[in-house]
């Protein structure tokens, strides 16, 4: 989605104005015949008169980050490639539905089979499938869809304004990506990558350079004044580095690094100028520069990704610049203190969940025990920095933070975490001790439901289908999110750890058995009812994040290896250079 999702989906919907818009220039000039149009031709107001080179990779400053696996056994070879195969038919399948209902559209809705496009009707699925038909190794379907990459026209559109953010996470990563690991044998991908970055580049045309990360792009056409907006969500301004990046490394032009390290070293000045040092909060004003000014401080829906960037472009440089290693090594700090929280579970699991505060500078809140699904991809930040930084200690909260989802999927009566959920927090904020405290939880229910005692504090929770230690569902669907397979997989790549394999494939198969369709896959309304209905969505990163990540726990471990890759929100494999 990370990112994804994406990951911004919580508490913000988008309008989406299903109009077919064609957008030429009103004054006279290159671009006035839509087959000569260029986005790379496009004027600049505020050009850039010096740019800030990419910084020059440092060799062997990143250790291994995969484990070494051992040569397994035939029976659990044979094991493993039936797992690998029954992922790789339910990909088919859902393929299968959008190619034959919606090809060349951005999504098709998996109950009535309508075509949709809540991404400008530039074929999302396609494009975000791309590598994944190349890692499943569906050469012929991954050749025909290449083939058909050239009739995207980005000088159309479904909507008058553009996520910029979910654009360059789904699209130029998507590209980036299959080109990538296709070795550079199509052409076209780079080529199609790079019209989607002149594109993308004109978001930046203001005064200030900062973005505009909701953009009207007919206004950029016409030439028309942009200027950064006051308030802009923190994962969409603070997650574009590690597509901005590669972009330049592919092409050779420092434009589109020097467009995202501006909005970085703003973000590295004002780190520890906010109201909760270390971090950021989840809204910033692009237009004066102010990164400081919010209270709600937050991991989850809105800021992720922004925080997952910080190592990966690390990796992605290869160690050149350390500022994202400082800056991430200080947020974590602020993590630790304020957003991780274990839950109390009666069994006394050591586990922890990433939750939020709010802060005015002075007074730093209780962390609230709010766990959202979209924080899931936590534990594998934290694990994967772990390694690339040294720090087996931060390896643990990996592995405590992974643990955490999974013990929601695990303990709900679906089977399946949903959306959001609250916890009964352990009084310990050392997380050290953290006993089952039976009087704590009772009051707890009875604040909530108006229990009485043990007895009806015990029957709301199976009426309410809850494991003791969760509270509340305050967002009850699933709408096929990666995160917490997400973190499984980069444990498992990490540690070798095999019994992640098995647990990774429980959760496939209840997620599949509730949410597949005679056309693909459909998110759920409640996924922790008994029979829960079916939505009739399946975002592209069911494709691009959920079954990739669900595939490559069971592939070969060199297959899209964390030595190699780093993978961007939209979990799209972008190639380390040496």
């Amino acid at each position: 989605m990370k990112a994804s999702h994406s990951r911004l989906a919580l508490a913000i919907t988008l309008s989406f104005a299903i109009v077919s818009l064609s957008y030429h220039p009103k004054s006279p000039g290159p671009y006035t015949l839509k087959e000569r149009f260029k986005w790379s031709n496009v004027p600049t107001r505020y050009p850039v008169t010096s740019m800030i080179p990419l910084p020059s990779a440092i060799p062997h400053s990143i250790p291994k980050i995969q484990a070494t696996f051992p040569t397994e056994t035939s029976t659990h070879r044979q094991e493993r490639l039936a797992k690998l195969e029954a992922v790789k038919s339910n990909f088919t399948h859902a393929w299968s539905g959008y190619k034959s209902k919606a090809w060349l559209k951005d999504e098709v809705a998996p109950l009535s089979g309508q075509a949709l496009n809540p991404f400008g009707g530039w074929a999302a699925t396609l494009v975000d499938a791309l590598d994944t038909l190349w890692i499943m190794d569906m050469k012929e379907d991954f050749e025909e869809a290449v083939a058909a990459i050239d009739k995207i026209d980005f000088t159309t559109c479904a909507l008058d304004e553009i996520n910029v953010f979910e654009t360059t996470i789904r699209y130029l990563g998507g590209f980036m990506a299959a080109y990538d690991l296709s070795g550079g044998q199509y052409p076209a991908l780079l080529k199609k990558a790079a019209e989607m970055g002149s594109m993308l580049y004109k978001a930046f045309d203001t005064p200030n350079r900062m973005p505009i990360t909701r953009w009207k792009f007919k206004d950029a056409v016409e030439n028309v004044p942009q200027e950064a907006p006051d308030g802009i969500l923190l994962a969409e301004i603070g997650s574009l580095t590690l597509e901005f990046t590669r972009l330049s490394q592919l092409t050779g032009d420092t434009k589109y690094y020097d467009a995202v390290q501006r909005i970085m070293s703003i973000f590295e000045d004002q780190q520890n100028k906010t109201k909760l040092p270390g971090m950021w909060p989840i809204q910033v004003n692009a237009k004066t520069e102010d990164f400081t000014g919010s209270q709600m401080f937050t991991i989850g829906g809105m800021a992720d990704s922004a925080y997952e960037y910080l190592p990966k472009q690390y990796l992605l440089l290869n160690g050149g610049a350390t500022q994202y290693k400082q800056m991430y090594e200080s947020t974590l700090t602020t993590m630790k203190n304020h957003i991780f929280f274990r839950p109390m579970t009666i069994d006394g699991k050591d586990i922890l969940f990433a939750g939020q505060v709010n802060s005015n500078g002075q007074v730093i809140s209780a962390t609230d025990p709010q766990a959202q699904h979209l924080g899931c991809f936590a534990g594998g930040m934290v694990a994967l920095a772990a390694k690339a930084f040294n720090s087996e200690a931060d390896l643990e909260v990996g592995k405590k933070l992974m643990e955490g989802c999974l013990w929601a999927y695990e303990s709900m009566r679906g089977g399946i975490m949903p959306e959001i959920i609250h916890t009964l927090p352990c009084p310990d904020k050392l997380q050290v001790k953290c006993d089952w405290d039976q009087a704590k939880w009772v009051s707890a229910m009875t604040e909530k439901y108006g229990t009485t005692d043990v007895t009806s504090a015990e029957e709301q929770l199976q009426n309410l289908g809850l494991p003791h230690g969760i509270m509340t569902v305050d967002d009850s669907r699933y709408i096929l999110r990666p995160e917490a397979i997400e973190s499984v997989f980069i444990l498992y790549r990490i540690t070798g750890n095999a019994t992640l394999q098995d647990r990774a494939w429980d959760m496939f198969n209840t997620i599949i058995s509730k949410t597949k369709t005679s056309i693909a896959h459909a998110a759920l309304n409640d996924c922790n009812a008994i029979n829960p209905t079916k939505a009739d969505r399946m975002e592209s990163f069911w494709l691009a994040e959920t079954l990739k990540y669900f595939y490559l726990i069971f592939s070969e471990p060199d297959l899209v290896s964390l030595d190699d890759y780093v993978l961007n929100t939209e979990a799209h494999p972008l190639k380390r250079t040496s």
